[in-house]
């Protein structure tokens, strides 16, 4: 159980207790999850104006570390008053529950009074194991969301990709732009990523898969307002470096990698397309060299 915003190492410890104890008793591993985030309901103004990863891009990641299914409860403010002992009473009448696992410190019920011993207390005569995990630390400090927002928002990839064990993802939808990358010759997927957290404005080396697929696909990402054509909406757009097809619709997940320069404001449109062109070259030299092992 957990907001798990982003999937982080200290989430990941709690996810794969639940699937070693799912493997252990010929069971399912399932992640009881809230949304809203409880702190936009409780306490708004304090709230993080950018998520770590969206439902969608949530389901994902979790998947991918041995997650069966993905229980979505709705925060509101019914729930935010419901009693501690109520909501473990709900939580252990699900039936065939064996074993429930969170964060040490994580905490339920109204005004927060439900905490994991609570927990321990009222599921062992039930038969119902509950796992408190400590936090995961890094270079002396507890990894959390908003530690890790911090590093995304600095623009030190390295220090979110320790934190994650991976690099940083967003997931979004293609849609329709306006065309201008095919004019500036390197037409690009305008990706609508909603409110995940982005890094800095500027231009990345990325990789990106498209919808199921495993594939990695290379390629140049602008991320910014488009100072010298636009300058107003900020955009994430993507140029797969040898790609042809139609992405529209797609749901696309980008890795961000190294970024290779600032966003910048041109003279005009054609100081922009060598720009565009001279980013291209500098993006395949660095996947040449990563696959040459320099």
């Amino acid at each position: 159980m957990g907001v798990f915003d982003g999937v982080h190492l200290g989430h990941q410890a709690v996810i794969r207790r639940a699937v070693e104890g799912a493997h252990g008793s010929g069971g399912m591993a399932a992640v009881l999850t809230l949304e809203p985030h409880p702190i936009q309901v409780l306490a708004p103004e304090r709230a993080p104006r950018r998520i770590l990863a969206s439902l969608e891009h949530k389901e994902r990641l979790l998947a991918s570390l041995g997650v069966t299914a993905l229980l979505v409860l709705r925060f509101d403010e019914t729930m935010a008053r419901q009693p501690a002992e109520e909501f473990a009473d709900r939580l252990f009448s699900v039936g065939g529950l064996r074993q429930v696992v969170a964060g040490e410190d994580w905490k339920f019920g109204r005004e927060r009074r439900g905490t994991m011993e609570l927990l321990r207390i009222l599921g062992e005569p039930r038969g119902i194991e509950v796992t408190a995990m400590p936090a995961v630390m890094l270079k002396g400090e507890r990894i959390s969301s908003t530690r890790l927002r911090q590093a995304l928002r600095e623009g030190n990839l390295k220090a979110a990709s320790e934190m994650l064990g991976r690099s940083y993802t967003v997931m979004g939808t293609v849609v329709r732009g306006e065309g201008l990358g095919r004019k500036l010759g390197a037409p690009t997927a305008n990706i609508s990523v909603g409110g995940e957290q982005l890094p800095p404005d500027g231009v990345y080396a990325v990789t990106a898969t498209i919808g199921e697929e495993t594939k990695e696909h290379r390629g140049v990402a602008n991320l910014g307002v488009r100072p010298t054509v636009d300058g107003e909406r900020r955009l994430l757009e993507v140029h797969l470096l040898d790609f042809d097809g139609d992405l529209y619709g797609n749901m696309v997940e980008v890795c961000f990698g190294m970024r290779l320069r600032k966003e910048q404001k041109f003279e005009g449109c054609e100081e922009l397309k060598e720009q565009i062109q001279r980013d291209l070259e500098q993006v395949r030299e660095l996947f040449e060299e990563r696959k040459a092992g320099t």
